[in-house]
């Protein structure tokens, strides 16, 4: 798990407050929440982060990005995350076959985009501190190498993935639990990707520590906003 807060302030991850202005015309974002949360000790998504909800904190941030559509992928807890997403707008997608892993949802969700569809953001259900001021710089990456583009957090692969449409049938492909990471590495003349400074974008919940550690990082995060208000840094995601 990698370090919460790279300034001592928290700074770097409360960027990911900022709002982009772009709206993303003819891009989706998909939001995989098929998984059980086997090492949480279940119940992972519509655990609270600072009083709201881990899914509900993901669809809000991903929500003022300005896609065209958000998707949202269940499966193990399919009527928790919908009862925690009551009133947000999103669209459902239930992926019957979610035990076989995250492929699965995947498939369901890149079968479920629109039919004019440009392209897919993949963002992770358990992913509160998920980016999205860097969507539009991410995308454009994606459109320039024809096939897809991710962050990358002190060189490990990081979150949102964005996909062109030239990749939905090779994800639509994928079986197993491995999700895209295989398929991206064997593709890497075809995969831009973009540093960034943001640990947020690595950092995935997967076990009651882990969530005590996000949580310490939002509160710092909510803490900074507030302070930092006048220089129009922006207002958390309000879910």
């Amino acid at each position: 798990m990698p370090s919460l807060l790279p300034a001592a302030n928290g700074s770097e991850i409360c960027r990911w407050s900022i709002r982009p202005r772009r709206k993303l015309q003819g891009w989706s974002a998909l939001i995989l929440a098929g998984g059980a949360g086997r090492r949480f000790g279940g119940g992972k998504l519509t655990a609270n982060l600072a009083g709201v909800p881990i899914i509900r904190r993901v669809v809000a941030a991903v929500s003022a990005a300005g896609f065209a559509e958000v998707l949202v992928v269940t499966g193990a807890d399919e009527a928790g995350v919908r009862s925690e997403l009551a009133g947000m707008d999103a669209r459902f997608i239930h992926a019957p076959d979610w035990a076989e892993g995250m492929a699965a949802t995947l498939r369901a969700g890149i079968g479920a985009l629109a039919p004019r569809a440009d392209g897919v953001c993949v963002f992770l259900g358990d992913m509160p501190l998920v980016q999205v001021a860097d969507c539009p710089a991410l995308i454009m990456a994606a459109e320039q190498s024809g096939y897809a583009a991710r962050p990358r957090y002190e060189g490990k692969p990081a979150h949102p993935v964005a996909f062109t449409r030239a990749a939905f049938a090779d994800l639509m492909a994928l079986e197993g639990d491995q999700g895209a990471n295989a398929l991206l590495k064997q593709r890497p003349q075809v995969v831009a990707y973009l540093d960034t400074a943001d640990s947020g974008a690595l950092l995935d919940i997967d076990t009651p520590a882990d969530l005590a550690a996000a949580t310490r990082a939002w509160n710092a995060c909510a803490t900074s906003a507030t302070s930092d208000s006048a220089t129009s840094r922006g207002a958390l995601p309000n879910p």
